[in-house]
C-alpha cells in the first residue's frame, strides 16, 4: 500500500481511505457483516484511514467501527470523525452545532461509542454560521492539548475560512468533494490548501456511484437512500450524467480497467496530497477501488479524460438548495 501524508502536519496514511458512512445510513439498506468484512479487507489490504461521523445512523455508524477494529491494533488505524450534524429522531437534518461545549461533548459519546481514548482527526461536518470557526477549531485544539484529538480537520470549507482556522492551529486536511464531476475547489481552495500546507481528503470521489460504472438509468432507490433526492440522480440530469460516464468507459475499456478505477486514479493523479475515500460497502468493490492505484495514467489519458468529462460538465448541483446553502465552499 502506497502512503501519502495529510498536509505538512498531519498523519501519513494509506494513499486510499474507506469512507464508512454508507455502511450504516443514507444509501439504502446496509449488511453489518458484510460492512465489518469490508472493513477487515481494507485493513488487511493496508488502508489506514477510516473516515465516519458522528451522526451517520446516530451514532451506529462509529459503533459498527468499534466491533470491526475489536482485536485490531488500534495505532495502526487513523480514525477521521465528523461532528456537529444535528438530526432528530426520525432522522430529519436540524442544522449544526459547532459551539465549544457541544464539540467536547460530541467527542465524549464519540470516544465511548468507538471504545477508545483518542481520536486521529476530529472536524466539524460543516461550518456552523452562529459560531465562529476559530471558536470550533479553539475548541478542538484544546481537545488535542488534552490528548483526546491527534490532528484538527474541517470539512467543505471555502479559502477563507481556511486562512482563518489555520490562524488559530494547525491543520492537517480538509475533507471535501472532488472528483471528475465535482471540480469547483480547483478555482480557490485547492490553491489555499497548498499555500496553507493542509492536505485534502476527496469524497464523492465516484459521486455517489454515478461514475462506478455500475449506475443504470432504472435503478430503483430505496426511500431512505439520499441519492433519491439528488439533483444529479433525475430526469434529464441523470442522463447527461451517464452520456459522460459512457464517455469515460471507453477510456476505461481502452486501458483495460474500469471506470471507477480511471476515475478514482484521476483524483489519485491530482496531486500527493491528496486521499481519496472511497465508499465501498462490499467486498468486491473495495478490490475494484483498491486496483485503481495500479492504474498509471499517462499525459495523453489525462488529456483524454478531461476531454470526455470537461471541468464542468456535470449536469446538476452536488446537493439538494437547502444542503447547497450549508456549503461554505460554495459561498
Amino acid at each position: 500500500m502506497r502512503t501519502r501524508t495529510l498536509g505538512t502536519t498531519g498523519p501519513r496514511v494509506s494513499a486510499l481511505g474507506l469512507g464508512l458512512m454508507g455502511m450504516s445510513d443514507l444509501y439504502g439498506p446496509a449488511d453489518e457483516a458484510e460492512s465489518i468484512a469490508t472493513i477487515h479487507a481494507a485493513l488487511d489490504a493496508g488502508v489506514t484511514l477510516l473516515d465516519t461521523g458522528d451522526f451517520y445512523g446516530m451514532g451506529s455508524n462509529e459503533l459498527l467501527l468499534s466491533k470491526a477494529l475489536a482485536g485490531r491494533d488500534r495505532s495502526a488505524v487513523t480514525i477521521s470523525v465528523k461532528f456537529g450534524a444535528q438530526r432528530d429522531p426520525g432522522g430529519a437534518w436540524l442544522g449544526y452545532d459547532a459551539s465549544p461545549n457541544a464539540v467536547k461533548t460530541a467527542l465524549a459519546y464519540t470516544l465511548n461509542r468507538l471504545g477508545t481514548d483518542y481520536v486521529d482527526i476530529y472536524r466539524p461536518a460543516r461550518v456552523d454560521p452562529q459560531v465562529p470557526i476559530e471558536e470550533t477549531v479553539g475548541a478542538i485544539a484544546e481537545l488535542v492539548e488534552a490528548g483526546y484529538v491527534r490532528y484538527v480537520g474541517l470539512s467543505e470549507v471555502g479559502a477563507e475560512t481556511l486562512r482563518r482556522a489555520a490562524a488559530v492551529h494547525p491543520i492537517s486536511d480538509l475533507q471535501i468533494e472532488y472528483s471528475l464531476l465535482a471540480r469547483g475547489i480547483e478555482a480557490t481552495i485547492l490553491p489555499a490548501t497548498r499555500e496553507l500546507g493542509i492536505g485534502v481528503t476527496a469524497y464523492g470521489v465516484l459521486t455517489r456511484g454515478l461514475l462506478s460504472g455500475h449506475w443504470t438509468r432504472d435503478r430503483q432507490l430505496a426511500a431512505n437512500d439520499f441519492r433519491a433526492h439528488g439533483p444529479r440522480f433525475s430526469g434529464e440530469n441523470l442522463e447527461r450524467n451517464l452520456a459522460l460516464v459512457d464517455a469515460l468507459r471507453a477510456i476505461a475499456e481502452a486501458k483495460g480497467v474500469t471506470v471507477a478505477q480511471i476515475a478514482i486514479a484521476w483524483v489519485l493523479s491530482r496531486g500527493e496530497e491528496i486521499v481519496p475515500l472511497v465508499g465501498a460497502r462490499r467486498r468486491e468493490r473495495l478490490s475494484e477501488a483498491l486496483g485503481a492505484l495500479d492504474v498509471e495514467l499517462t499525459d495523453e489519458d489525462l488529456t483524454r479524460i478531461e476531454q470526455a468529462v470537461p471541468a464542468g460538465a456535470a449536469a446538476g448541483a452536488r446537493y439538494p438548495d437547502a444542503a447547497m446553502a450549508a456549503l461554505d465552499s460554495e459561498r
